[in-house]
């Protein structure tokens, strides 16, 4: 039962990611297909509830799904990317919002930032052109860490701390 639950979790966290990523507050940014969006919000949710191994599964489903929907040049890096940024978070804390998942989102920020500017680099074969997109990331990052903060506030207010999944 734990492990169907598990997995069903999974797949909602995946399709949420997608759908944040893709379609919600999709913003497009350069020549280059990128764009801003506040899906890495829902990955850090879902690394604060789901064991990593499960996690990194949504975070790279969901985000990998996202950009072969609309950019999918980005879709083999996206997926690195997005299951890095979901590994430093932990869901073995009583709430989403603790310290450690606070260090989390700055670490998965600039995951994002020097990730994406990596991945503009090799993909475009320009190392200064990955200088353009380092303001988009920054906000990408710093939006996504702001939302997710808002989302797990609102959980631990709540007082329905899902159960250790």
């Amino acid at each position: 039962m734990k492990n169907t639950q598990r997995l069903v979790y999974t797949a909602l966290c995946a399709g949420l990611i997608t759908i944040m990523t893709a379609y919600i507050c999709h913003i497009p940014v350069g020549v280059h297909g990128g764009y801003v969006h506040f899906g890495d919000a829902i990955i850090y949710i879902a690394a604060s509830i789901l064991p990593t191994q499960y996690a990194v599964f949504a975070a790279g489903i969901g985000g990998g799904l996202a950009d072969l929907f609309t950019a999918p040049i980005w879709m083999p890096a996206t997926i690195i990317i997005k299951v890095l940024i979901a590994l430093p978070f932990t869901s073995k804390k009583d709430k989403i919002l603790c310290k450690h998942n606070m260090v989390a989102v700055i670490i998965g920020s600039v995951i994002t930032i020097v990730g994406y500017a990596l991945a503009e680099a090799i993909l475009f074969g320009n190392y200064l052109i990955s200088v353009v997109g380092i303001l988009p990331n920054i906000i990408q990052a710093v939006g996504s860490g702001i939302f997710y903060m808002f989302i797990g506030a609102a959980i631990d207010k709540s007082g329905h701390r899902l159960k250790r999944i």
